[in-house]
């Protein structure tokens, strides 16, 4: 029975969504390199592109979250998948670098309605209270398992055709995703006083507390790291790294060069974030959130720090990716249960928006630093150490947060 409320339907609808748009996602990093080689960008154009993407997954969140709960939430869900579906396409036929950034913002739109914002107000009310932040931990490791398998089957693809042809395959699989539809229904769980309330008394009261905005900081440095690394790492990797021995484990085990370990880094960020995200959401029911929040943020900032410090082998790059994974996104279920608990369930997919914008601004600012200041300064030496300030300033703004939910005006 209690396997039965953990796992509904729309949770097993909203995961699989998640895997196909954010496995997708995950992979667009590896298009850098074959894309500065076909038009010959700097690479200020495409970190552009996606620091785009990036910036419209946030302002997107809190809309489509809006719009879910007025119009409903396969609509948004649908309309998210079109306008991802016409991002893909139309970028095939350009070689215009703005038209790119441009399209790649129409990309991020379509993520935003396909994304956590959206879907994790849906698992939030399909799950039982017990078991809800369990839900939002498995919803958010689907994006894991979609990291895990996209990175090294998109380098597969490029090593075989064109970026092009992989874009579009990429679009028929958001297209297969029409078919879930059915299963993506959840009840409007919320309290006689949470129904009353307006959307706009809502707001403004999150406003007014001063633990929303604490959370809203915090979730900064987080799109910041996760952003940047998804953009540059596997560029990072491919460029810094120690080369392969070409008679050692890893070229036995087909990593040849250090592009593919770039690749394979991303996947394993993906398999340790599974158990990672998994954990936090089990975390998230006997602690407190916002002291697991600090935590997380503060291991990433140290890890962080000792990888630059050290030689970049590929030992390092493995144990870096294995140990940033653990911590890569439970900051989610951590984040959005926290959300849930202190503002209800009824607007969550637009309180979660909003924070989520905080997340794609350092996003944005994660991917796009990355390349003007890797054209500036020709490494990445300078955004890394921002990313090891920022994670630091996440740990310690969430320690003031105060757990304690607050009360509907109505009531």
């Amino acid at each position: 029975m209690a396997r039965a409320q953990l796992f509904t339907p729309a949770l097993i609808a909203a995961s699989i969504i998640i895997l196909v748009s954010f496995g997708a996602r995950a992979a667009f990093g590896l298009f850098q390199i074959p894309l500065e080689t076909e038009f010959g960008w700097p690479r200020t154009e495409f970190s552009l592109a996606l620091a785009l993407q990036n910036l419209a997954v946030g302002i997107g969140s809190p809309l489509f979250g809006a719009f879910a709960e007025r119009m409903g939430d396969r609509r948004a869900v649908l309309a998210g998948l079109g306008l991802y579906v016409l991002g893909l396409i139309l970028s095939t036929l350009t070689a215009d670098p703005l038209m790119h950034q441009l399209l790649q913002f129409g990309i991020g739109m379509g993520l935003a309605g396909t994304g956590l914002g959206v879907l994790l107000a849906v698992v939030g009310r399909a799950a039982a209270e017990e078991h809800r932040s369990m839900a939002l931990a498995i919803a958010t490791a689907a994006g894991s398992a979609g990291q895990i398998l996209f990175p090294p089957l998109t380098q597969w693809m490029l090593d075989r055709m064109g970026w092009a042809e992989v874009f579009l395959i990429f679009a028929a699989m958001l297209v297969a995703l029409v078919l879930l539809m059915p299963m993506l229904r959840a009840p409007r769980m919320a309290s006689h006083a949470e129904l009353v309330e307006s959307m706009g008394t809502v707001l403004i009261r999150s406003f007014r507390d001063p633990n929303y905005t604490l959370i809203f900081l915090g979730f900064f440095s987080c799109g910041f790291q996760v952003a940047f690394l998804t953009a540059h790492f596997p560029a990072l990797v491919t460029e810094m790294c120690a080369p392969i021995a070409p008679d050692g484990l890893l070229a036995r085990l087909g990593i040849g060069s250090t592009a593919v370990l770039g690749a394979v880094s991303l996947a394993v960020i993906g398999i340790f974030n599974i158990g990672g995200t998994l954990y936090a959401g089990w975390l998230g029911r006997k602690y407190r959130k916002k002291n697991l929040l600090a935590l997380i943020y503060a291991g990433r900032t140290i890890l962080t720090a000792a990888f630059f410090l050290m030689p970049i082998t590929p030992a390092s790059v493995l144990i870096f990716s294995a140990g940033m994974g653990a911590l890569w996104l439970a900051t989610i279920p951590l984040t959005s249960g926290l959300v849930a608990h202190l503002y209800g369930l009824r607007y969550m997919a637009t309180l979660y928006g909003i924070v989520f914008l905080s997340h794609q601004l350092g996003g944005f600012l994660g991917v796009w630093l990355g390349g003007a200041l890797y054209d500036r300064f020709g490494n990445y030496d300078l955004v890394w150490w921002i990313g090891v300030a920022v994670g630091a300033f996440s740990a310690l703004v969430h320690l003031p947060v105060r757990e304690a939910r607050a009360q509907p005006l109505a009531a």
